[in-house]
């Protein structure tokens, strides 16, 4: 079996440490665990490894994170991925710093990775993973802050959230969508 997982995120130094690109970051932890590195390929940066003898495609999309359902289709369609085996990794403004949300399928809720994924393949049917980054902004602040990087306090906690992440990426390559709900949702 083969799954993809894919982290959005911005490329550029100036976007490598925002809220925005935590998706990035978990994508960089799965690698690691996995043991594996990432090469640069059509669409991003992609790491091939394996876990639990399941193949797992780590995939950093480079077209910016409003166009990143091209490369989601590309890899899906390139590697014979069914929609079932996808997990998108991205940052959500609606949860508190650090909070855990897998769902099988949803709305983009304003996330315009998640919008151009949902316009390219046409469905909003696939599994997602946020990570609450919180709304600690004042009104019309909201593109400084999700491109604006973590506080002393969140830059503290950030590693063993990714973990977690990175946990919870690989229960659902192990162990499916439903049983990674309800052992990491919240959490």
């Amino acid at each position: 079996m083969k799954y993809l997982i894919v982290g959005l995120g911005n490329k550029g130094a100036e976007y490598e440490n925002t809220r925005h690109n935590i998706g990035f970051k978990v994508a960089d932890k799965l690698a690691e665990t996995m043991e594996v590195s990432f090469n640069t390929t059509n669409f991003g940066w992609m790491a091939d490894g394996k876990y639990k003898g399941r193949r797992v495609l780590v995939l950093k999309p480079d077209t910016y994170m409003n166009l990143s359902g091209n490369a989601v289709r590309y890899w899906m369609q390139k590697e014979n991925i069914p929609l079932e085996n996808v997990l998108i990794v991205t940052d959500d403004l609606a949860l508190p710093f650090g909070t855990l949300r897998m769902k099988g399928k949803g709305s983009d809720a304003g996330h315009n990775g998640l919008k151009n994924i949902n316009e390219v393949l046409q469905t909003q049917n696939y599994a997602r993973l946020r990570f609450g980054i919180s709304a600690d902004f004042s009104e019309g602040r909201q593109v400084d802050y999700v491109l604006g990087t973590w506080n002393e306090e969140e830059s503290e906690k950030l590693p063993e959230r990714i973990e977690k992440f990175t946990k919870a990426s690989l229960s659902f390559v192990f162990a499916g969508i439903n049983n990674t709900m309800s052992a990491f949702n919240g959490k």
